[in-house]
């Protein structure tokens, strides 16, 4: 799961061949929320308050680097023939 931002007290994170719908991993040392990359509404799990404010800010920012990453991660390849 490569990390794409480490905050120190947090690191926002994207699996590789994750499932739909396109998000992120915000993980602290004892909690961890999928963030929707689209309009970053909290998937599942939880984090501080103050954690989400920063992770959803960040991703505002960056979301088309993101989903790019999301299609580069989740991209399948065909299998040789």
């Amino acid at each position: 799961m490569p990390t794409l931002k480490n905050f120190g007290g947090f690191r926002i994170m994207m699996f590789i061949d994750d499932h739909n719908p396109p998000h992120v991993h915000v993980v602290t040392p004892d909690r961890e929320a999928k963030i929707a990359l689209g309009d970053g509404r909290v998937l599942a799990g939880d984090v501080p308050p103050k954690v989400l404010r920063r992770a959803r800010a960040w991703i505002a920012g960056r979301r088309p680097m993101l989903m790019s990453k999301w299609r580069e991660f989740t991209a399948r390849q065909e299998p040789p023939p």
